[in-house]
């Protein structure tokens, strides 16, 4: 039979997402999601929605939204690129910023696992960047990459260290000449963006999503801040794939969101005190625990591998994730989910350490 597929989408290695589990009830603390529902304004946005809309396209350049995000990140609407999630973006930009016969991207070993596979799909070469032993990323060796551009996410991920934004500046400024992508998917939680310098420094852009603290994963939503030229290739980047990447609904929702901060600003409080319960009791328990400044922890314990404590918590009605690979391959990814959740883990957790 005649193979009808392209070359690439017979080799390409797609980006493994985490389980989303049908049936069976988990605690549910694998794909970092908010463990606390939308705001009230967001919700009031989406039953108030004129669905009768629904038969015109929306606007392509979603011009209450950015605004809504220009205002809250103290920059312009022309700094705002809106798309179907912070991933689409990342997609676009890889397509805008990286040339197949360029000097491609530089980049972590230990990160987003999207990136590596971004380069295959596009076919940009990869310059990959080991971390330091504790996990750490050592700015100076990025830059020392001969690449087109360099991404770092921060705080990273699956290991939830975060960068200072007084180490980011400089690392921008140094690299002028050469693209930054900061991926800031985890910031709302870290609370050191970077966003408000792409009014100095024309070379950044800073991606980020409505997934994680606007807890608004389902509806799929993501932006870059960045200077006017660089949104305007993302945009015609856009309209090479897909004109109307973000819905009518996502619009209003998503800007009415914005708006309640307060709201916010007590889940994030929330979700920051159960990741520092939840860091010292694993630690009281003998695991090692990177030290997060995200919604979730990466831990590993002396006597099991990762994928040995997965199975355990799996069985036991807990989902989290277990990344293989020679320096990932011990630990857990484990997001932190409500006071009840997470006293539901450490029940298993202590369940799994006694038999």
């Amino acid at each position: 039979m005649k193979d009808f597929l392209s070359r690439i989408a017979r080799e390409c290695v797609p980006y493994q997402a985490g389980e989303q589990p049908l049936g069976k009830k988990f605690i549910k603390l694998n794909t970092n999601e908010n463990p606390y529902p939308p705001a009230p304004k967001a919700l009031e946005a989406y039953k108030n929605f004129d669905f009768s809309q629904l038969n015109r396209y929306p606007s392509f350049e979603a011009p209450a939204l950015r605004a809504a995000i220009a205002a809250a990140e103290g920059v312009d609407a022309s700094n705002i690129f809106c798309g179907n999630g912070s991933d689409e973006i990342l997609a676009l930009a890889f397509r805008a910023f990286f040339d197949e016969d360029g000097q491609g991207a530089a980049f972590a070993d230990v990160t987003y696992s999207f990136y590596k596979v971004y380069a295959a799909f596009f076919n940009v070469p990869a310059h990959i960047v080991p971390l330091e032993e504790d996990f750490t990323l050592d700015l100076k060796k990025l830059t020392a990459a001969s690449a087109q551009g360099l991404i770092v996410a921060n705080p990273n991920a699956p290991t939830g260290i975060g960068i200072p934004l007084a180490e980011i500046e400089p690392f921008v400024a140094e690299n002028s000449g050469r693209v930054v992508i900061l991926d800031e998917a985890y910031m709302p939680y870290f609370k050191q963006s970077a966003a408000r310098l792409v009014k100095k420094y024309k070379n950044l852009v800073v991606v980020k999503t409505f997934s994680k603290g606007y807890s608004l994963a389902g509806i799929r939503c993501g932006y870059a801040v960045a200077d006017e030229a660089l949104v305007e290739g993302l945009e015609r980047c856009r309209d090479c794939f897909n004109s109307y990447p973000v819905d009518r609904v996502c619009q209003a929702v998503c800007t009415a969101a914005i708006a309640d901060d307060a709201y916010y600003a007590r889940t994030e409080a929330l979700v920051r005190g159960e990741r520092e319960r939840l860091t010292e009791e694993f630690t009281r328990r003998g695991f090692t625990v990177l030290p997060s400044v995200t919604n979730f922890i990466f831990a590993k314990h002396p006597a099991m591998g990762g994928e040995a404590l997965y199975k355990a918590l799996y069985a036991r009605g807990i989902l989290v994730r277990n990344f293989k690979g020679p320096r990932t391959g011990d630990f857990c990814r484990i997001t932190v989910g409500t006071h009840e959740e997470n006293d539901g883990l450490l029940a298993a957790v202590d369940d799994i350490l006694k038999n």
